[in-house]
């Protein structure tokens, strides 16, 4: 993206995220949910980043939170309240702790005992700042906008798990000491500053819900908007029939202590409550385990509260400290979530597949994005009704979501991001595939020609046969499959396809996707001749495509055509420069003279080139044959034990010889397998030399 485009797309990201999180932590409304705000959030934090003259004070990467609510007393916090930012990758986390060691200059690395890392799991609740004078809890208050927050310490003083009164310092000292720390090392403090969250559990969440189904009121969406909103009650009676709980986690007092990991252990001491499941971590390795721990549903199921993701703070603090702010967040710390269920991503086109029974499914092909556990980049749209239903353009932000196993679905268009660039879009009239009429059966749209879901079908086939392209593993079934959900929509679909789009169906797991995505990468590379016989041109058949690779001129550049070239190349032969070539006639020649001036061709062309396909140029291209069989002439018919077909006409290329699929006088060999047809009986009429497979093995070795 360039930067006129990354300024564009910032200010509209601003925008809309101040708009949601105002609803949210100000209204304690949700216009969206938490993991698609998280994606915008994402966004417009890597925007930045690799923009970072676009920066400015008033953006929500610069902020935390919303403005204090009017009803409550102000309250100026002693240290800025930060918030985190998002990662939902290792990858992000690796470009996190290389960003972090660049600023420091230096690699963390366990230092006098002290683990690296400390990791919390991020409870999906509301930050709290508690403040107590000689072991008094005197007032508590909300984050705000990180600077100021509001009063809610009659609201607090309802919630249980908050001490409103310390423990005595010697009991302290001997929680200290039962712990493996020594008092001594710390000051009795008399101003004590915590931080923490408050939520409510997953039971509570239930009860209140069901009350407010009985009520006919309307549901809260998580437990975060009941606790946010119990905690900003104007009576403390009602906070207090909501049951909150908290954990606290951070220490703002100065009271000797020098890890994040011995804070917890400290609050611990003074009679706070803190979360058991948090844990230190050597490296990333751990905080990729610890993610990957917590992540799993049947674990976090058996929690009493949500949580969304694990925090991964560096636990040394004086370089905690030394790393300082960026933004609304510390530099030293980080937000590992788990998989997003919604996400947001941008719809750059609408492509239209045509099915095995001929019905045409409008098809998303979006920027890759990460949700539910996966990144993909297609997604089906089912119809020309379901378009309308959402009010999608090319070009549109949208919500994609995914909850179990589901595939990946267009769920919501956010229309507040629309620049007036975006195009709507129509279902074509013609067939993409055979031009023929499209008609309407109820909400399907349907190819008029009754062969042409097969025509597809079978060229699809074709497209990866081992004389083609040779894609290993993507045999029918498979490609049925991924015609069926609307994947892909002609073969040079199957270049763009990414693990997550292919895990995502029923029946793919994580390796058998890698392993297509990986043997199709392998293959993106394919010799001229293969080039030519995968397009399926009537009437070219593997010895045709070998004839035409060798007799026409190509430009020729790093030992690569480009597929424009090989276009422009075609587009400029007369019928008659065409025949010149051996093997091909009259009606070859009309055939191939058509097929590169069709515009369904062209598009497929320039398709499969921006796929990244490349074309090799044959090593005798242009020059002379050479080896042991230059000038000789094979047909082979019939099976062979020792390799196939295919392998012996290779070998028989590379000593020079041509492989023909038809016996001629000029025929120089016939070579008899097991089982031979029609070519042996006239080979033996035409007196054409017939070896069987051991005098063809010796001659080719």
């Amino acid at each position: 993206m360039d930067k006129e485009a990354a300024q564009q797309r910032i200010g509209k990201l601003r925008k809309e995220i101040d708009r949601y999180r105002y609803a949210y932590h100000v209204l304690d409304k949700s216009l969206i949910s938490d993991a698609a705000l998280d994606s915008l959030k994402k966004e417009l934090f890597d925007l930045e980043t690799e923009h970072p003259d676009l920066v400015t004070p008033d953006s929500p990467t610069q902020r935390v939170a919303g403005k204090p609510l009017k009803e409550f007393a102000k309250v100026k916090h002693v240290e800025r309240m930060t918030s985190f930012n998002d990662a939902f990758s290792e990858e992000d986390m690796r470009a996190w702790l290389e960003r972090l060691e660049n600023y420091l200059k230096k690699k963390i690395v366990p230092s006098g005992g002290i683990a690296p890392y400390y990791c919390e799991l991020k409870i999906d609740g509301l930050a709290i700042e508690l403040e107590y004078e000689n072991g008094i809890f005197m007032r508590g208050s909300t984050r705000g906008d990180g600077m100021i927050g509001e009063d809610v310490t009659q609201n607090l003083r309802t919630v249980e798990a908050i001490p409103l009164r310390l423990l005595e310092w010697e009991e302290v000292e001997k929680n200290l000491r039962a712990a493996g720390l020594d008092p001594k090392k710390y000051k009795i403090p008399h101003h004590f500053i915590v931080r923490g969250e408050v939520f409510i559990t997953k039971k509570v969440f239930a009860a209140v819900n069901r009350e407010q189904e009985r009520k006919e009121l309307k549901l809260y969406a998580n437990p975060r908007n009941i606790a946010a909103g119990s905690l900003r009650q104007l009576d403390p009676k009602v906070t207090a029939s909501r049951h909150l709980d908290s954990f606290q986690y951070d220490i703002v007092t100065n009271i000797g202590q020098t890890s994040h990991e011995e804070e917890h252990v400290i609050l611990k001491a003074f009679g706070f409550k803190t979360n058991p499941n948090n844990r230190s971590a050597k490296n990333m390795q751990d905080i990729f385990a610890f993610r990957d721990h917590w992540a799993e549903p049947v674990r976090r199921e058996k929690l009493d509260y949500e949580i969304d993701g694990t925090v991964v703070i560096v636990n040394d603090n004086a370089t905690f400290t030394r790393a300082d702010i960026i933004g609304k967040a510390p530099r030293a710390a980080m937000a590992y979530k788990f998989s997003p269920r919604d996400a947001t991503t941008v719809v750059e086109d609408i492509l239209v597949q045509v099915g095995r029974t001929g019905a045409l499914t409008p098809v998303a092909v979006m920027r890759g994005v990460f949700v539910g556990g996966i990144t993909i980049t297609h997604a089906t749209l089912h119809n020309a009704d379901e378009i309308e239903r959402l009010g999608l353009k090319i070009g549109d932000t949208v919500i994609v979501s995914r909850a179990g196993d589901v595939i990946p679905q267009i769920t919501e268009v956010l229309k507040g991001f629309r620049t007036g660039k975006e195009v709507a879009f129509h279902m074509p009239t013609r067939c993409p595939v055979d031009g023929s009429k499209v008609v309407r059966e109820g909400a399907i749209s349907r190819c008029s020609s009754p062969t042409c879901g097969a025509k597809h079908r079978e060229f699809l086939y074709h497209f990866v046969s081992r004389g083609a392209f040779n894609i290993e593993g993507l045999g029918p079934k498979i490609l049925d499959k991924f015609l069926d959900e609307g994947l892909i929509s002609d073969a040079a679909d199957i270049f763009t396809l990414v693990k997550g789009d292919i895990s995502s169906l029923a029946r793919f797991g994580e390796r058998s996707a890698e392993n297509i995505v990986t043997e199709v990468a392998e293959k993106k590379k394919v010799t001229l001749a293969r080039f030519l016989y995968a397009l399926g041109i009537l009437h070219v058949g593997e010895e045709t495509a070998l004839t035409l690779s060798r007799n026409f001129q190509f430009p020729i550049s790093n030992f690569q055509i480009k597929i424009d070239d090989i276009l422009k190349t075609f587009q400029k032969l007369s019928l008659e420069d065409l025949q010149h070539a051996p093997d091909v006639g009259p009606k070859v020649a009309q055939s191939i003279y058509d097929w590169f001036r069709e515009s369904r061709n062209v598009k497929f062309m320039e398709r499969l080139e921006k796929a990244g396909v490349e074309v090799e140029a044959e090593s005798r291209h242009g020059g002379t044959k050479t080896g042991h069989l230059a000038g000789k002439t094979f047909v082979l018919t019939g099976g062979l034990s020792s390799m196939s077909r295919e392998a012996a006409k290779e070998r028989v290329r590379e000593l020079g010889g041509d492989a023909s699929e038809s016996v001629s006088k000029k025929t120089d060999y016939v070579v008899a397998g097991t089982d031979p047809g029609s070519k042996y009986e006239k080979a033996k009429k035409l007196g054409v030399k017939i070896l069987n497979e051991e005098e063809f093995l010796t001659l080719i070795r």
